[in-house]
């Protein structure tokens, strides 16, 4: 059977301080799953536990005192309204977020190439050019694959966001890392259990531009990982474009329900 697009696991709300749009908002975001028929959304604001050493400025902000504003958060018939998060990996592998406040969030999501964060996520000064950036890209997957997590309720961000490379063509990057890499790497997601979020701006590429973006995802699919989706949406119009895009996916990775990452049951 096609995969049905039933969901939405990463979402982020006002008070994610890249969005801070009044009008995405938490009764905004559940009309946005109820009208178009989704069984799980997931609010996924970016996140660093105060009881982590080593946050950046911009992410000491979003401790759980600020992220937890949004609760409660509103339910509908036939749509369930999940708290989650958006945590980050410093460059030295540290996870922002600590085993008891994990306990706290429904689905926790990991965008291990959040390479845009000089200083912070990477030393541009020793892993900045591209063999540097996709090597750090395999590295990152690993270390986080290495660590004690429930995975059953962890997903892998944007693999192929162009934030791993926003002075380059991410693709170029990506291109470095050899199918045998992926394999291996995209192999041990799928034993420990964790989602692969599809969540790439699929109407900007067409041809080869497309098959370069969407290789990592068929190798994955390969390996035997499964997939959520995710809008990432920071404000009304990212929610709007989601389900088309979403729906293009599909076809063009011959999604079936199989293929499909279930946190929730």
């Amino acid at each position: 059977m096609r995969y049905i697009i039933d969901h939405d696991l990463h979402i982020h709300s006002q008070l994610s301080l890249c969005s801070g749009d009044a009008e995405q908002n938490k009764d905004n975001i559940l009309r946005y799953g109820t009208e178009n028929g989704l069984k799980h959304i997931c609010i996924t604001d970016h996140f660093w536990d105060e009881t982590v050493p080593g946050a950046s400025g911009w992410y000491k902000q979003q401790d759980y005192a600020h992220v937890s504003g949004i609760l409660p958060l509103p339910q509908a018939e036939g749509t369930v309204f999940h708290f989650g998060c958006e945590t980050d990996m410093d460059k030295f592998f540290t996870l922002g977020i600590s085993p008891e406040v994990m306990k706290k969030f429904e689905f926790i999501i990991v965008p291990t190439n959040h390479l845009h964060m000089s200083g912070f996520t990477i030393d541009c000064e020793k892993d900045g050019s591209a063999q540097g950036r996709a090597k750090l890209c395999v590295e990152r997957v690993h270390a986080l694959l290495d660590m004690d997590l429930p995975f059953e309720k962890i997903g892998l961000a944007h693999l192929t966001c162009s934030l791993l490379a926003p002075d380059m063509d991410h693709h170029d990057v990506l291109d470095l890392i050899s199918d045998a890499t992926l394999a291996e790497m995209l192999t041990r997601v799928a034993q420990k259990g964790a989602g692969v979020e599809l969540n790439f701006p699929i109407k900007n590429y067409e041809g080869k531009e497309l098959e370069r973006e969407l290789r990592l995802y068929r190798i994955a699919k390969d390996c035997g990982c499964k997939f959520y989706f995710g809008s990432d949406a920071h404000h009304p119009g990212g929610l709007a474009k989601a389900m088309e895009r979403f729906a293009l996916t599909v076809d063009a990775l011959g999604l079936t329900e199989d293929d499909k990452f279930r946190p929730f049951g």
